[in-house]
């Protein structure tokens, strides 16, 4: 009986097939695609329930430091999100320079900080909030009303290279 199973249970070999599936390097396009995935799965045109927008979850009044007030024709234009996230990036970046000199290298609450943490805390926080997690040695701490906390992004999001990102206090879209 057992020969007749046999027989009948042949395995049939499939084409092995190869994905090309991205990966994504520790620079700042990593960096960029990674927040963007955690804030909205990378969809442009997504607004959460607290009204936050597009692919990075930008607030209407950090739109608006950018002279960005049509936040419908926001959703609807990549190339603009894109421009606004990096101005944001070099923005935060000025706010923060002293803050990134006196503190990336060093650890707080178990987690090594990095200049690329610290951009992405700032994203969700704001820089104040950061500075504030940073200068109080992480016993003062910031979480946004979905539970994501500065640390869990300084943790996230450490170790890319953003150094192509140039501080600048008025940077524009």
């Amino acid at each position: 009986m057992d020969k007749k199973i046999g027989a009948h249970n042949k395995t049939t070999l499939k084409k092995l097939t190869t994905y090309n599936i991205p990966y994504l390097q520790k620079d700042f396009v990593g960096f960029k695609e990674a927040l963007a995935f955690k804030e909205s799965q990378g969809k442009y045109t997504v607004v959460n329930s607290l009204g936050y927008l597009g692919k990075y979850q930008f607030g209407r009044t950090t739109l608006e430091r950018f002279k960005i007030y049509n936040t419908q024709a926001f959703l609807q234009n990549p190339e603009l999100q894109e421009k606004a996230f990096l101005a944001l990036c070099k923005v935060n970046k000025w706010i923060l320079r002293k803050d990134i000199r006196r503190f990336v290298g060093k650890t707080i609450n178990g987690i090594k900080i990095t200049e690329s943490g610290i951009l992405a805390a700032a994203h969700l926080s704001g820089a104040g909030n950061v500075k504030k997690f940073l200068r109080s040695n992480g016993h003062e701490v910031f979480s946004d009303a979905y539970g994501s906390s500065i640390q869990s992004y300084l943790k996230k999001f450490s170790g890319y290279n953003v150094s192509n990102i140039k501080a600048n206090r008025n940077a524009t879209v």
